[in-house]
Protein backbone atom coordinates (compact mmCIF):
# COMPACT_ATOMS: atom_id res chain seq x y z
CA UNK A 1 0.00 0.00 0.00
CA UNK A 2 3.01 2.53 0.75
CA UNK A 3 4.34 1.55 -2.94
CA UNK A 4 0.99 2.98 -4.49
CA UNK A 5 0.96 6.41 -2.00
CA UNK A 6 4.89 6.99 -2.77
CA UNK A 7 4.29 6.08 -6.40
CA UNK A 8 0.75 8.72 -6.56
CA UNK A 9 2.99 11.27 -4.61
CA UNK A 10 5.83 11.21 -7.34
CA UNK A 11 3.08 11.39 -10.08
CA UNK A 12 1.47 14.56 -8.47
CA UNK A 13 5.00 15.96 -8.19
CA UNK A 14 6.15 15.29 -11.93
CA UNK A 15 2.40 16.26 -13.20
CA UNK A 16 2.37 19.48 -11.28
CA UNK A 17 5.79 20.59 -12.36
CA UNK A 18 4.99 19.90 -15.73
CA UNK A 19 1.75 21.98 -15.63
CA UNK A 20 3.49 24.69 -13.72
CA UNK A 21 6.21 25.05 -16.39
CA UNK A 22 3.84 24.90 -19.13
CA UNK A 23 1.71 27.78 -17.68
CA UNK A 24 4.81 29.97 -17.03
CA UNK A 25 6.02 29.22 -20.74
CA UNK A 26 3.04 30.40 -21.72
CA UNK A 27 1.62 33.24 -19.35
CA UNK A 28 -0.84 31.07 -17.94
CA UNK A 29 -1.33 31.82 -14.20
CA UNK A 30 -3.71 30.68 -13.06
CA UNK A 31 -2.29 27.29 -14.80
CA UNK A 32 1.08 28.07 -13.01
CA UNK A 33 -0.85 27.94 -9.53
CA UNK A 34 -2.23 25.10 -9.99
CA UNK A 35 0.67 23.51 -10.58
CA UNK A 36 2.45 24.63 -8.03
CA UNK A 37 -0.96 23.19 -5.80
CA UNK A 38 -0.41 19.95 -7.21
CA UNK A 39 3.17 19.43 -6.81
CA UNK A 40 3.01 20.97 -2.86
CA UNK A 41 -0.06 18.05 -2.48
CA UNK A 42 2.76 15.71 -4.01
CA UNK A 43 5.16 17.08 -1.51
CA UNK A 44 3.10 16.75 1.35
CA UNK A 45 1.73 13.17 0.23
CA UNK A 46 5.81 12.22 0.22
CA UNK A 47 6.20 13.69 3.51
CA UNK A 48 3.66 11.51 5.39
CA UNK A 49 4.78 8.27 3.90
CA UNK A 50 8.54 8.95 5.31
CA UNK A 51 7.03 9.36 8.25
CA UNK A 52 5.09 6.67 8.14
CA UNK A 53 8.13 4.72 7.07
CA UNK A 54 10.63 6.29 9.71
CA UNK A 55 7.87 5.19 12.39
CA UNK A 56 7.55 1.84 10.78
CA UNK A 57 11.19 0.53 11.49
Amino acid sequence: MARDQKAKAKKEQLKGKAKESVGRTVGNESMTVEGRAERAKGDARQAKEKTKDAFKH
